[in-house]
C-alpha cells in the first residue's frame, strides 16, 4: 500500500484546475496587500515536522481505549505509516522515537529501512515514567517515586543509565538529540522535599549532559501537574531554564504547547526562552482544559498563528532551526489522518505568520499605535492562504488535500487486510 507522488498525483488528477484557479486568486490578492506569495510558499516548503512513533496507533485515556484496524505492529510498520505521511503532507521526514515503546533490536537495519522512505531520526525520547523490564528490578528499583528525581541512589543512577542507553540508540539511528520529560514529583504535601528533588535532577541531567557526544542537545520539558497532581519537578519554564543552565552548555528547553495551566501565555514564554538562547523545540498540539493531546491547532488556532510568529522573529523572519514533533493523542480519529490535520494546521499557521508585514508591526509598536498593531496582525491572520500551503505541498510531491487524498488511497483498508485488527500499538 504504498503512497508516493506518482500514486498521489493519480488520486488528485481532478483538483488540478480547481487548485490553480485558488493558487491565482489567493496569490494575487496577497500581492495587492504587499506580501510575497511566493517567499511564503517556498517557505512553507522548506518546513518539516517530526511525527511521534507513538502516535500512529490509536490513543486511550485511563477509562479505555480503542484500537482501530490495521494498527502498526512493529516499528517497521510505524516507519511505513509515517512515509505515507509524508507522502501526503511532504513535511513529515523524520520520526522521533519513544524508549522504550519503540527499542529497535536492531537500530543498523532501522537507520537503512528508514533511509528507504526517505526517513530520518529526529529527537530520541527516554521514558522513565513508569517501570520498564530493562531499567528497574521489581521490588529493588522502581520509578514509582521518581527517577531523576528519586532519593533512592540507586534509582537514580538506573534513570541515569536509561538515558544513555537511549542516546547511545539515538547515535546508532542518526539522531542528535535526547528530549527527557518527567513525572517526578508528588501528589502529597510533605511528601518530599521541594528543594532536594529539584537538586537531585539538577545533577542527574548534568550527568547525562556530559554523556552526550558532540554535535547533540538535552531538552529539559516542563509540565504543570499529571501524574504528579500536587507538586513536578520541572514544572514551568522557568524550572526548566534552570535546569537547562545546571545541566550545560548543549541543554536546552523544549515547549509542549499543551504543558501549561490555561490561559497561560505561550508565545511570551517563547520569546523569553529565546532571548536566552535556551529555546531548543517544540511539541505541537492543542488543548482546552490541560494536557488534552489534541489536535494541533483545532483549540486555539490564533494561539499557534502567535507562537509562529515568535519563532519567526527568533529566525529573523524564517523558521529557526529547532526541533519540532507532533506530539497528539488519536483517541477517535485514523492517526494518520489526524497527524495530516496536524501538519497541515501548523504550515498554515506558518503561512499567516509570514504574511505579517514585520516592519509595518514594529512601527506600530514602537510609535505605541496597539490599534494599527491589531489590524495588521488581523489582515494577515485573516488571509486565505490555503492555495499557497497546498502549492507548497504539491512542489514538495505530496497531496494538495491530504486527507481526502489518503481516504481515495484505501490505504487503511490495505494494511488493516496485511496487518489485521484487533492488536494494540506500542504506547500509551
Amino acid at each position: 500500500m504504498q503512497l508516493n507522488a506518482e500514486r498521489i498525483a493519480s488520486l488528485e488528477a481532478d483538483t488540478n484546475d480547481r487548485h490553480e484557479r485558488a493558487l491565482t486568486a489567493a496569490s494575487s490578492l496577497l500581492e495587492l496587500h504587499g506580501a510575497s506569495a511566493e517567499w511564503v510558499i517556498e517557505e512553507v516548503r522548506r518546513f518539516t515536522v517530526a511525527a511521534p512513533s507513538w502516535a500512529l496507533g490509536t490513543g486511550g485515556t485511563r477509562f479505555g481505549r480503542f484500537p482501530g484496524p490495521g494498527e502498526p505492529r512493529t516499528i517497521e510498520e510505524k516507519l511505513d505509516d509515517v512515509a505515507a505521511l509524508n507522502a501526503l503532507t511532504g513535511a513529515n521526514r523524520t520520526v522521533s522515537l519513544h524508549v522504550p515503546w519503540d527499542e529497535p533490536d536492531d537500530p543498523a537495519a532501522l537507520r537503512q529501512y528508514a533511509a528507504v522512505l526517505g526517513l530520518g531520526f529526529d529527537a530520541m525520547n527516554s521514558n522513565t515514567f513508569q517501570d520498564n523490564p530493562s531499567t528497574t528490578r521489581e521490588g529493588k528499583i522502581t520509578f514509582k517515586f521518581g527517577s531523576l528525581a528519586a532519593a533512592d541512589d540507586a534509582t537514580r543512577d538506573a534513570a541515569v543509565e536509561h538515558n544513555v542507553r537511549v542516546i547511545e540508540l539515538g547515535q546508532q539511528l542518526g539522531s542528535t538529540a535526547l528530549s527527557i520529560w518527567l513525572s517526578d514529583g508528588t501528589n502529597h504535601p510533605g511528601q518530599a522535599s521541594f528543594r532536594r528533588q529539584f537538586d537531585r535532577v539538577a545533577e542527574s541531567l548534568r550527568r547525562i549532559h556530559d554523556m552526550l557526544p558532540d554535535g547533540w542537545l538535552l531538552f529539559t520539558e516542563h509540565k504543570p501537574y499529571e501524574p504528579a497532581f500536587y507538586s513536578t519537578v520541572v514544572s514551568d519554564w522557568g524550572s526548566s531554564l534552570l535546569l537547562a543552565e545546571a545541566a550545560g552548555r548543549n541543554a536546552r528547553c523544549l515547549v509542549d504547547l499543551g504543558h501549561h495551566l490555561p490561559n497561560t501565555n505561550i508565545e511570551q514564554i517563547v520569546s523569553r526562552l529565546a532571548m536566552t538562547g535556551r529555546l531548543g523545540g517544540f511539541h505541537f498540539n492543542d488543548s482546552k482544559y490541560g494536557d488534552d493531546d489534541l489536535t494541533v491547532g483545532s483549540i486555539r488556532p490564533y494561539e499557534l498563528f502567535l507562537v509562529m510568529l515568535e519563532l519567526l522573529e527568533h529566525g529573523g523572519g524564517m523558521m529557526p532551526r529547532l526541533t519540532y514533533m507532533i506530539d497528539q493523542s488519536n483517541n477517535l480519529k485514523d492517526p494518520i489522518e489526524d497527524l495530516a490535520q496536524a501538519t497541515d494546521a501548523i504550515q498554515h499557521a506558518l503561512a499567516l505568520a509570514l504574511c505579517v508585514d514585520q516592519s509595518a508591526l514594529q512601527a506600530a509598536q514602537e510609535a505605541d499605535d496597539p490599534a494599527l498593531a491589531a489590524e495588521i496582525l488581523h489582515g494577515a491572520y485573516r488571509a486565505d492562504v490555503r492555495p499557497l500551503v497546498a502549492e507548497a505541498r504539491r512542489r514538495n510531491g505530496a497531496a494538495v488535500e491530504p486527507v481526502i487524498a489518503y481516504r481515495r488511497s484505501d490505504y487503511r483498508a490495505g494494511v488493516a487486510r496485511d496487518r489485521g485488527s484487533g492488536h494494540v500499538a506500542t504506547g500509551l
